[in-house]
């Protein structure tokens, strides 16, 4: 290549590097439903829209109390589609859907969607009509309840991923670990990018995390949290099972569930109900908090935080908690076992056995003071803005030529 092509090349690359992009995101929940994933998608949506980029969230109106159309989070702008009340498992019906992403991709210079997905297969048709590169963010393997509903469902959703990740020009996994052990993620690896999820976590008040630690200790025994939804892949009933060995040596230890646990789609709660009632007095349910000073504060006031999933993508509460001063007991699963194998501020125990689980407990109890990190460690592992700037140079490198904005 001659000189004077190499120059023009470099300077495009630097002009591109500074261009603001125009990114569509496409899911199905985000705010207010908190989840996970919605957390995820509205930290990089929120950090990209304040770096100057021009983002949209195309997602479902799945509460007829939210704004109809589109508004303003944040600098964010989310266009909500209707949706008639049929559920499909953990998924819903947008008719709008196909006219509504197409336009907009017209208008946008590349597309971030967020998996599993019912439509995936439908986006990856749409966006080679309209001449735009899908960037893909896994967030984790449809895991359902045993059934034959489910079993299509989950067959289905797959084939429907495939296609789109087929078609995907990159897709993010949450860590190496996980990618390379998700069945819907191995076929795909040569496509795969590692990226840590954003983790933003104010610091705990320490008046209110002792004011909630007394409102939830027994005799001075120690305080165990479970921060996740109440569904058959979190496991909580483990947790609770592991009381039973936890109880030998603190017999005064209470567990704090927070997050929902009378879920619409699963019947968890209600199945394990003769195991809370067993242990109702150490038991402890506060419900879904969409707070993260309370969450902060609530993470402090524990003296573990347990994950006691069979399956687990990376578990950002993990990560928070840790932030917060407090480690973890996690459930030895390819990518949740990441955050406490990276930092050291915890232990792994084998996935689906109580009595381990319990052990471990009580091991991080006995001698928490060895599992603590200092924050300043945590953040430089689990850097926000470091994930954040994966993203924006992974959509950069795929986003439609400036000279064919808008065609």
């Amino acid at each position: 290549m001659r000189f004077e092509e190499q120059e023009a090349n470099r300077i495009e690359a630097q002009a591109g590097a500074g261009r603001k992009l125009r990114i569509l995101v496409c899911l199905l929940y985000y705010v207010p439903h908190r989840t996970g994933l919605t957390i995820h998608v509205q930290r990089v949506a929120e950090e990209l829209a304040r770096r100057g980029h021009e983002v949209t969230v195309l997602t479902a109106r799945y509460k007829m109390s939210l704004p109809r159309d589109d508004e303003m989070y944040n600098g964010v702008r989310v266009v909500r589609l209707w949706a008639p009340p049929i559920p499909i498992s953990r998924g819903m019906i947008m008719p709008a859907y196909p006219w509504a992403a197409y336009a907009l991709m017209k208008m946008h210079d590349v597309v971030s969607i967020h998996t599993p997905m019912l439509e995936t297969a439908l986006i990856a048709v749409l966006a080679r009509l309209a001449g735009r590169k899908v960037v893909i963010t896994h967030h984790g393997d449809l895991i359902l309840p045993k059934g034959l509903a489910n079993s299509i469902i989950k067959n289905t959703m797959f084939a429907m991923y495939r296609f789109m990740a087929q078609q995907a020009a990159r897709i993010i996994a949450y860590s190496q670990d996980y990618a390379e052990n998700s069945y819907y993620l191995r076929p795909f690896l040569h496509k795969v990018t590692p990226v840590y999820p954003p983790i933003h976590m104010p610091p705990p008040d320490p008046d209110r995390a002792v004011q909630l630690r007394q409102q939830w200790q027994k005799d001075g025994g120690p305080v165990i949290g479970f921060s996740g939804r109440f569904v058959e892949e979190k496991r909580p009933d483990l947790l609770i099972r592991a009381l039973e060995v936890i109880n030998q040596t603190y017999p005064n230890a209470r567990v704090v569930f927070v997050g929902e646990y009378d879920i619409p789609y699963e019947d968890t709660w209600e199945r394990h109900q003769a195991l809370v009632n067993q242990y109702r007095d150490q038991l402890v349910f506060v419900g879904l908090v969409d707070d993260m000073q309370y969450m902060a504060d609530f993470y402090a006031a524990c003296d573990v935080l347990a994950l006691t999933s069979d399956t687990e993508c990376f578990a950002l509460v993990q990560v928070e908690a840790m932030l917060s001063g407090t480690p973890v007991v996690m459930t030895d699963t390819p990518g949740g076992r990441v955050p406490v194998q990276a930092t050291g501020m915890g232990r792994l125990a084998p996935a689906g056995d109580w009595r381990s689980i319990g052990a471990a407990l009580v091991e991080v109890i006995r001698n928490r003071a060895q599992y603590v990190k200092p924050r300043a460690e945590i953040e430089r592992i689990f850097s926000f803005q470091e994930t954040v700037d994966s993203y924006e140079r992974i959509l950069r490198e795929y986003a439609v030529p400036e000279r064919k904005q808008g065609l």
